[in-house]
């Protein structure tokens, strides 16, 4: 475990993905080291950088000196060029772009930056590498918020927390992350942190679905004091933590600025739906994943075994999953919130 983090050894970083969060990343990390392989599955894009220093899709405002980073499309050469890999696909595709790596994770130390479930069985990416690949958890990091990828990269001040199963590890961590512009917090909640990002997406869709329903900042005060009570209750059902600080801003933090932003892509998603969109209709407008949708689905399912009153994450999967009507779902949902 040491090897990974000893200082005098030159790290080389792999980032999957080429969406924001991934963009961000790479702009972070290529200003504090100089060993980066970018995998993006889009070569068209790859190419379009390579030109323009800019995605051609994604925070096109944001300069990229690609004279720090190498791209490719082939998932298997960079992932074997690195011994740290940060990981930031999107969660519906995270499965389908890692089978496409030809080589093990044996011996790398995995960073998740998924904000979702993953695979039929509704695992976090944490829990998939290790349930389904065989990666210990020791060699496991995940990225927590509360950090939109349009402000990191716009260099705007951000708290970032860096989560591990030992505390030694989350340190070295946020020393690979820290800079000018993004804070770093350790912490060793590996469970909670990946759960609350799920579930904090959910709630930010029924925020949006409430606000283009034309409620006001009264009410969507106690639906998040509401939410933020599930999300709570729903961690300490399932996962357990003496050490969990609910209220800090992984958690507490990270579900205010995704129900609030306007660079939340779940709250525009949900608006959205308030507003009469249809799910496929909504979806096909944005251009974006709104990893929301699909945790609503997967915090439905696992719930089933758990049966933690959920009464907003139930209302989103009624009005997304089950074609209820928005106006009703929610005004029947005020009677719940206290």
């Amino acid at each position: 475990m040491d090897s990974f983090f000893d200082n005098n050894k030159k790290h080389h970083f792999a980032v999957l993905g080429g969406g924001s969060w991934a963009t961000a990343l790479v702009k972070l990390l290529s200003e504090n080291h100089k060993n980066i392989s970018w995998y993006m599955r889009d070569i068209n894009n790859i190419k379009y950088i390579r030109e323009n220093y800019h995605s051609k899709r994604y925070l096109r405002s944001v300069h990229l000196d690609t004279s720090k980073f190498f791209m490719s499309d082939d998932i298997t050469d960079v992932i074997m060029s690195s011994d740290i890999i940060v990981i930031a696909i999107p969660s519906a595709y995270f499965i389908t772009e890692l089978s496409k790596a030809n080589c093990s994770f044996e011996d790398k130390f995995i960073i998740s930056a998924v904000k979702g479930f993953v695979g039929k069985h509704n695992l976090t990416a944490a829990e998939y590498f290790n349930q389904e690949m065989s990666i210990p958890f020791d060699n496991i990091g995940i990225i927590s918020g509360p950090c939109h990828a349009e402000e990191v990269s716009l260099e705007k001040l951000s708290y970032m927390t860096l989560s591990s199963k030992h505390m030694e590890t989350a340190k070295a961590l946020c020393d690979l992350f820290s800079c000018d512009y993004v804070h770093t917090i350790p912490g060793t909640d590996i469970y909670g942190v990946e759960y609350s990002a799920a579930l904090k997406n959910i709630y930010a869709l029924a925020a949006g679905i409430c606000h283009g329903l034309g409620y006001g900042d009264n009410f969507m005060a106690v639906l998040i004091t509401n939410a933020y009570n599930e999300l709570v209750k729903f961690m300490n059902a399932t996962y357990p933590e003496s050490t969990r600080v609910p209220s800090t801003s992984a958690y507490l933090g990270d579900l205010l600025v995704t129900c609030y932003s306007q660079f939340s892509r779940n709250r525009t998603f949900g608006n959205m739906i308030g507003k009469g969109y249809s799910v496929i209709s909504a979806q096909m407008e944005m251009n974006m994943v709104a990893e929301g949708y699909f945790a609503a689905k997967s915090i439905h399912n696992i719930n089933k075994k758990c049966k933690v009153s959920l009464p907003i994450a139930d209302a989103v999967y009624a009005i997304l999953f089950e074609n209820k009507y928005p106006p009703r779902v929610i005004h029947e949902l005020c009677k719940a919130l206290q």
